[in-house]
């Protein structure tokens, strides 16, 4: 796809938003349930049944998946997919990239060993490995708006609302 099909595309949709801001605003959803056999939780990806539980380090088998992976990934493919679109709105010669995240878990937390140690993520590395001959500004450029356009960059860095709730069903 080209910077010009992009826009194209992207112009019905952004048109509709400036004059109705609340259209704009979806709900995505997630769903899953906790599995009756092992400690695991079946979640529901739309294309498949993605199993999720305990991280080797908290006493899990590592056949599962394991939800802080899981947020790396979806870091990783919103910020392959936000890079990819920003490179073709500014028709950035990108001959290919690859995205990389990293974050740091102190598993003394999760497993309330040390109350002094952080439950989740200390630290997140994303890295972007780019083919390409553009100067350095350019590639500022496409860094600096892949980190303002990226959904999920921007929810873990800007850290929205929270809250959780139970019902007996």
């Amino acid at each position: 796809m080209d910077a010009g099909s992009l826009k194209a595309l992207q112009a019905p949709m952004k048109e509709k938003y400036r004059e109705d801001p609340g259209s704009a605003v979806i709900t995505l959803k997630a769903r899953g349930s906790i599995d009756d056999q092992s400690i695991a939780c079946k979640v529901e990806t739309g294309r498949a049944l993605a199993v999720a539980g305990l991280h080797p380090a908290t006493g899990g088998s590592g056949m599962e998946l394991c939800s802080g992976d899981m947020l790396l990934e979806a870091l990783v493919a919103c910020a392959g997919v936000t890079l990819k679109a920003v490179a073709t709105a500014l028709e950035f010669q990108l001959g290919g990239a690859t995205v990389q995240a990293e974050g740091d878990l102190d598993f003394r937390g999760t497993l309330g060993v040390a109350k002094d140690a952080p439950v989740g993520f200390a630290a997140i590395r994303l890295t972007f490995e780019l083919d390409t001959g553009e100067p350095q500004e350019r590639i500022d450029t496409l860094l600096k708006l892949t980190e303002r356009y990226c959904v999920v960059f921007q929810t873990i860095n800007t850290r929205p609302a929270l809250s959780a709730t139970a019902r007996v069903a």
